[in-house]
């Protein structure tokens, strides 16, 4: 099945789909039970009232997967109706359903109050992923704003603990990335002895990633930060502040940028490391996945003291480049595009032409393209990746998974295209490797992000034997 929650195009859902989730949808969450009852007011009332929200809710994702717009949109407040047309939510619900498959399965619901709205999650068991409609209702019963969030229901994994030889080799520390309003939950993975070692902070990829980068079963962000401790190398890894703070974040007066989404945060992780005993200030070293790799440049730029920069499966292209791109190979892995397929290619084309001919100075800032924010877009457009990194003087390792369709072997050509004259950059392919580098064989899919698997040992040697040089 080729439709799936992708790392890169998870973009997509920033916005739309997973902003709305805050500290109580983080992926780490303990309560993993499905109720339908609150501890507020009366307790018949309560139950009696949330059990009516949960039932127009679960009639609302019903029209939704059953292609019942019209019925779905009916539910809809005045005022949502304002934010979005039928036509937008077509569009939208098209555009989910390319990414994740078709409901399967709704395996239950919650509800959650505040002081303004009631908000009932449906979960939901999609073709490749298990995720949470968010359905927002006002005092009337309307619904005024839907989203896909993580679900809380965790599956259950020992790649969550470590094993009892790790013990001996290193620790872990929770940790606290920043201060006051958009602090962030993070741990330290510190090798055992006597400290001074070399150190890394680890940047997701787009989207709203847990410290793990989890994706499926597979926690390569994990991976990476045993791997490197039992090498002698602390690691610094957090959740993303979009996990965190998504609905805070879309009340920014100056709108959601990669600056506010991601570089910020890396840069405070960077100096929580300089205050760190057990690390040599000298050796701090930043290691980028995905849009993480493609901001090494504006990060360094932002702290010149960055011992060097490891880059995974990065690019120096536009962001936007990769969505026809993406799409094309998605839509094309069962032999057949269809004409649904074609509606959302052409839309995602004119909405690529649009980013592009954006003028930095003068944009309509309500515009949404490829369901994010035209802002977004601007701020991008503004720091170009492929001018910066020349600039940079920095040591570089640039790695890349030869069966990776999302960021490409094309864009490795062109990390080497753009920094072949620099003797302090290395660069390493992997035959075998996709986006995620882990192992598989043939031609990549999203099938292989479901099936439990790990950062092969040769990739943590190389890292840091590469740090340690």
């Amino acid at each position: 099945m080729k439709k799936f929650l992708t790392i890169l195009l998870s973009i997509v859902v920033i916005i739309s789909f997973s902003a709305c989730s805050d500290k109580s949808n983080s992926v780490n969450s303990t309560n993993n039970a499905i109720n339908t009852s609150d501890n507020t007011g009366n307790k018949s009332n309560s139950i009696k009232h949330n059990e009516n929200l949960e039932k127009i809710a679960v009639e609302f994702v019903n029209e939704l997967s059953k292609g019942n717009f019209e019925s779905a949109y009916n539910k809809f407040g005045s005022s949502f109706k304002k934010a979005i047309t039928l036509k937008k939510l077509k569009e939208t619900w098209a555009t989910a359903s390319t990414q994740v498959g078709e409901v399967n399965n709704i395996l239950g619901t919650r509800t959650e109050h505040d002081d303004k709205f009631d908000k009932v999650f449906v979960t939901c068991k999609f073709d490749k992923t298990t995720l949470d409609i968010q359905v927002t209702f006002d005092k009337d019963k309307n619904i005024v704003g839907f989203f896909f969030v993580k679900t809380k229901i965790i599956p259950k994994s020992n790649k969550n603990n470590i094993d009892d030889e790790s013990k001996n080799i290193f620790y872990e520390k929770e940790v606290t990335i920043g201060a006051g309003e958009w602090a962030l939950p993070g741990i330290l993975t510190i090798p055992k002895g006597k400290g001074n070692f070399p150190a890394v902070v680890l940047v997701h990829g787009s989207g709203p990633n847990d410290r793990d980068e989890t994706i499926g079963p597979n926690k390569p962000f994990r991976d990476l930060a045993h791997g490197l401790a039992s090498k002698g190398i602390v690691v610094l890894r957090y959740d993303k502040r979009t996990l965190v703070y998504g609905k805070k974040m879309l009340k920014l007066k100056k709108g959601i940028t990669v600056q506010t989404e991601t570089i910020d945060d890396a840069l405070l992780a960077i100096n929580l490391l300089r205050n760190r005993k057990e690390v040599d200030k000298s050796k701090i070293f930043v290691l980028g996945h995905s849009l993480g790799g493609s901001l090494l440049p504006r990060i360094e730029q932002q702290d010149s003291n960055i011992a060097g920069l490891i880059c995974l499966a990065g690019s120096a292209r536009p962001l936007e480049d990769f969505f026809v791109e993406q799409y094309t190979y998605l839509f094309s892995l069962d032999g057949k595009i269809t004409d649904k397929e074609k509606d959302i290619l052409e839309q995602t084309k004119k909405d690529v032409e649009k980013i592009k001919s954006l003028d930095v100075n003068n944009y309509d800032t309500n515009e949404i393209l490829i369901n994010v924010p035209a802002g977004y877009w601007v701020d991008l457009k503004q720091h170009n990746i492929a001018e910066i990194v020349k600039k940079s003087k920095k040591p570089m390792l640039i790695l890349q998974g030869e069966r990776d369709y999302q960021v490409t072997m094309k864009d490795f050509q062109l990390w080497k295209k753009l920094l072949s004259n620099r003797k302090n950059v290395e660069f390493k392919s992997y035959k075998k490797l996709n986006h995620l580098f882990m192992e598989g064989t043939g031609k990549s899919s999203p099938n292989e992000y479901y099936i439990e698997n790990h950062i092969p040992q040769y990739v943590i040697d190389d890292i840091s034997n590469w740090i340690k040089k």
